[in-house]
């Protein structure tokens, strides 16, 4: 989740603005950048209980701590609930899962060795103050109950609307951890096209990727419970934008819908005034509830753009959400991958040209069936497997005439490794670890926390 705006922005007087919010995103392709964020839970060492945000060991004592670092810590209500250096921002979801966004970088690369040197930092806290960092897509062992808040306003007015629209956003909100990738487009055409094809794979990077077997201790049924969550948390904020296949698809088109998404709330003078479920058609002529008579500014539109959870997302560029949180290679992987399909035109033809025929129908059945069987899920006359398979081939094809090398000559291809193991054999990350769960480990999720840990 994003840090508290810093300004309040211009006054909205006509929907052009609202359009003009995500045009002016576009960019030259000698100006695409490349941001990573990635989630992680935060346990207690000895007990493998997650970490409240007080304490000695506390996640504030974590932010705090990362201060060392040359880290600029930003305050709510005189809490430490985010640091700032560089272009980088470390926040906090609401169940204190610990997240990165990285700074738009030019290369897997850079964004990888970002990665790297932000989990060596929280390591060296982390060992200090007895706690440990796991990368998967949901909490493995503790239930809601023993999952603690972190102190943010914002959090309390989700917390309270959640359940009125879905049974399981508080889930998603507290046991749910991801890793992204924000992508930039030159124009409106780039856009929709890129839109289009990161919706229609999204599903196979929920498969490749998926690491979210086990709640509350046991076996759940899905590969990726966490993909799962997103089914019942809130019909009015998630999904995956079937419109955007249609004609006339484009910024205003998406603006539109983002207008009908219901509002969250309003940032006024440091505080977060719940408007939930109300409209921002309504605060732009005035009439909302949380605040009669006053209309929005940039800032609230921006605000109100975060709070729309689409499987991509469409800000001042575009966001993949569709993986599992995962180890080190997989965060730097799931960058390469999408950069692979998308930032090369050949690429991105190909990509376009392999979904392009796909219904509706096709794209929904897909989607349903990865939450449970991954790779081994029906598609097409094969499986999802040798979808990954086509994928994986352009992604690296695109990787490969990127060209963009490290200090020892290899390209960014080498990034798509982890991922290509895991095809090639068919089995995501959540079978390698229910193997372990049924052998192993004895019918016990306790190894996860010291095999997979960071």
């Amino acid at each position: 989740m994003s840090a508290p705006p810093k300004s309040q922005g211009e006054p909205i007087t006509s929907k052009a603005q609202l359009v003009e919010y995500f045009s002016s995103g576009s960019k030259p392709k000698s100006a695409w950048r490349i941001g990573t964020e990635h989630e992680k839970f935060v346990f207690d060492a000895k007990t493998l209980k997650p970490i409240p945000y007080e304490g000695p060991n506390g996640i504030g004592a974590i932010l705090t701590g990362l201060t060392r670092f040359g880290w600029e810590a930003i305050e709510e209500n005189g809490k430490v609930i985010a640091l700032t250096k560089d272009g980088c921002n470390v926040s906090l979801e609401p169940g204190g899962q610990f997240e990165l966004s990285g700074a738009p970088v030019q290369s897997i690369h850079q964004t990888c060795a970002e990665v790297g040197n932000h989990l060596s930092q929280v390591k060296a806290i982390g060992a200090e103050l007895g706690v440990g960092f796991l990368g998967m897509g949901f909490r493995p062992k503790w239930p809601r109950e023993d999952t603690p808040w972190m102190p943010r306003n914002r959090y309390q007015i989700m917390r309270n609307y959640m359940p009125k629209v879905g049974k399981l956003g508080i889930d998603m909100m507290t046991r749910t951890c991801t890793v992204q990738v924000n992508l930039d487009f030159s124009g409106e055409a780039d856009m929709v096209k890129k839109l289009r094809v990161s919706l229609a794979l999204q599903p196979v990077a929920t498969a490749l990727f998926a690491d979210s077997p086990f709640t509350e201790g046991k076996p759940n049924g899905f590969m990726s419970y966490r993909a799962h969550i997103w089914t019942d948390t809130d019909p009015g904020r998630t999904g995956p934008l079937p419109f955007a296949f249609e004609d006339g698809m484009g910024f205003e088109r998406y603006a539109d819908y983002l207008l009908d998404v219901p509002m969250y709330f309003v940032y006024r003078n440091g505080q977060y005034i719940d408007a939930s479920g109300q409209s921002f058609r309504d605060f732009l002529n005035g009439k909302l509830p949380a605040l009669p008579g006053e209309t929005p500014t940039t800032a609230d539109w921006s605000d109100h753009a975060t709070t729309a959870f689409p499987e991509v997302r469409l800000k001042k560029f575009l966001e993949m959400r569709g993986a599992d949180g995962g180890p080190w290679d997989r965060l730097c992987a799931l960058p390469a991958l999408f950069v692979g399909l998308l930032y090369d035109q050949t690429a991105l033809d190909a990509a376009w040209d392999l979904v392009k025929n796909w219904t509706a129908e096709d794209r929904a059945n897909l989607k349903a069936a990865v939450p449970k069987q991954a790779l081994k899920a029906k598609f097409g006359k094969g499986t999802v497997k040798d979808l990954s398979l086509e994928v994986l081939k352009i992604a690296r094809a695109g990787l490969n005439a990127r060209k963009s090398g490290d200090l020892a000559g290899s390209d960014e291809s080498g990034f798509l490794n982890v991922l290509q193991t895991i095809a090639d054999s068919g089995e995501c990350p959540a079978q390698e670890k229910l193997k372990l769960f049924h052998g192993k480990w004895n019918g016990s999720v306790d190894p996860v926390y010291a095999e997979f840990a960071y």
